[in-house]
């Protein structure tokens, strides 16, 4: 029934029936595909563990090797489209290990697996869709559609919907190539930046350093750079902000006695293409690396990952205390952060708005296995 109604929705945007019936007749749900979706790192690890693993040495020397392999085509598409080199190569570093692994999943039967899935059917509908329409249109042929667990496909694993929008032929050869073609990939993915609002010239943000009387109920929290210098905020080698009126948010991924960071409005870019926070800074950290910066000052300290059901139990005891933390769904997003910092004020503790075995202590939560 879900198939037939996504078959309707399609024609109705101009899908032909004979695409639609030769990639979705046959089409059976995947359950590895929820258990990936339930189980996505960015909401299961410690921001000590995914650093770690997206910003390796091995990472980087590759990285730092297809800046120079790379170069013509990266430079070119950094003048072009204002996205530096080492911007597109942390993306295409976090996304495929740089082309290393593509991803082998059908696309189509990832698609239509969580396109009739309750959690966000409405989304994976219009990228089914899409991906129908890049078929359609010729852009690709079905046995290219291949990709990771959520559908997402190529170097820089572009959803349909954005593969259809954003990409172009770089090169002039004739065809649209995400997978083996790097010039098109590259200037797709810096298109594709610029249309979610890249500002050329600025940074993602920085680590920074916060006074000893800070105000912990100031985190996520957005203030001009200049407000942030006047509270004590510097640079993480305690050196004074740079001057500036743009608009900076204080994030604290571990919490207090973790790194400190000011994002400012082309981290949220990089959220448009994953939002989620550790992953933006991961990007952000990498691209700084790869362009010569040092590694964090501060190091994410090391504590217990929270699994999906620990989260859903933390937000359930808050809530049930009064604190509202969004729904119960096993995330730690804003609104959660929100609950557990409401919660640390009324109870004495650092209001961080993390996780801290000091807060979940109080709580009865215990971290359980992932």
């Amino acid at each position: 029934m879900c198939l037939n109604d996504i078959t309707e929705a399609a024609a109705a945007q101009g899908v032909s029936q004979q695409v639609s019936e030769s990639l979705l007749s046959e089409v059976t749900p995947d359950p590895k595909v929820i258990e990936f979706d339930r189980r996505q790192p960015e909401f299961t690890q410690t921001f000590a563990d995914y650093l770690e693993t997206r910003v390796s040495p091995t990472r980087l020397n590759q990285g730092r090797q297809q800046l120079k392999d790379q170069a013509n085509i990266l430079d070119r598409v950094a003048a072009e489209h204002g996205v530096p080199a080492h911007y597109l190569v942390a993306f295409w570093g976090l996304e495929t290990n740089y082309g290393q692994y593509l991803g082998r999943m059908s696309t189509v039967r990832s698609l239509a697996t969580l396109a009739c899935d309750t959690r966000r059917s409405a989304f994976f509908r219009e990228e089914l869709i899409a991906a129908l329409q890049l078929v359609d249109a010729g852009t690709v042929s079905p046995e290219q559609l291949k990709g990771s667990w959520a559908g997402a496909v190529g170097n820089f694993q572009f959803l349909p919907s954005v593969y259809r929008d954003h990409a172009v032929d770089a090169d002039g050869d004739g065809s649209i190539d995400l997978w083996d073609n790097f010039a098109d990939a590259a200037e797709s993915a810096a298109r594709f930046l610029r249309a979610r609002g890249w500002e050329p010239g600025e940074r993602w943000g920085r680590e920074v350093s916060l006074p000893a009387a800070f105000d912990y109920q100031l985190t996520d929290t957005t203030a001009s750079v200049d407000d942030w210098s006047a509270r004590g905020v510097m640079q993480a080698d305690s050196s004074p902000l740079p001057s500036s009126d743009i608009t900076a948010r204080l994030l604290l991924p571990a919490g207090a006695q973790g790194p400190a960071f000011l994002v400012y409005p082309n981290f949220d870019v990089i959220m448009r293409w994953n939002p989620s926070q550790f992953y933006a800074l991961a990007v952000g950290h990498l691209a700084d690396r790869l362009n010569g910066a040092e590694p964090l000052v501060q190091s994410p300290p090391n504590e217990p990952a929270l699994s999906t059901e620990a989260v859903s139990e933390l937000q359930l005891t808050l809530s049930e205390a009064g604190f509202d933390s969004g729904p119960i769904d096993g995330r730690m997003g804003p609104a959660t952060r929100q609950g557990i910092r409401a919660y640390q004020l009324a109870n004495g503790l650092v209001p961080d708005g993390h996780p801290t075995q000091e807060t979940l202590n109080k709580l009865g939560i215990k971290p359980s296995p992932r």
